[in-house]
């Protein structure tokens, strides 16, 4: 004998996979790329360099938008570099960033980037949008 199981219990037992959806503001040009670090793991912040699950992605500043989809639920931080020359990394004089630089949920900036705490935010089923702005230095 076969019971039928509401189609209702079987959405909630299937987590729908999360997004975000990135815009970028306060670009000084339109020249080179921007690169952005998503991570979920704090010792990884704001580089992904070496997080196994990190996503780094690159998109030409013209387009000042990105998308991740998905993602796991968490909470997730991210960083943007404008990568105006195109190198690949971020350019400094005397440690300060010659290029911008920006992070998820926008914390005031200091002396160095901020910590994972000022900007991670959920990510759940639902879209998250996430507006960063750029801030230049030099």
């Amino acid at each position: 004998m076969m019971m039928a199981i509401p189609l209702g219990l079987l959405a909630m037992g299937a987590a729908s996979p999360g997004r975000i959806d990135v815009e970028v503001a306060g670009l000084r040009s339109q020249k080179g790329n921007i690169i952005l670090c998503l991570t979920r793991d704090p010792a990884h912040f704001p580089a992904c360099d070496g997080d196994p699950a990190g996503r780094r992605i690159v998109v030409a500043a013209r387009d000042a938008a990105a998308h991740f989809p998905s993602l796991p639920s968490g909470d997730y931080a991210l960083a943007l570099i404008h990568d105006e020359n195109g190198n690949g990394r971020l350019d400094k004089a005397m440690g300060v960033p010659r290029e911008g630089v920006g992070f998820s949920r926008n914390p005031r900036l200091t002396f160095g980037p901020p910590r994972f705490s000022a900007a991670s935010f959920p990510v759940g089923a639902q879209p998250v949008e996430e507006r960063v702005r750029l801030k230049y230095f030099l």
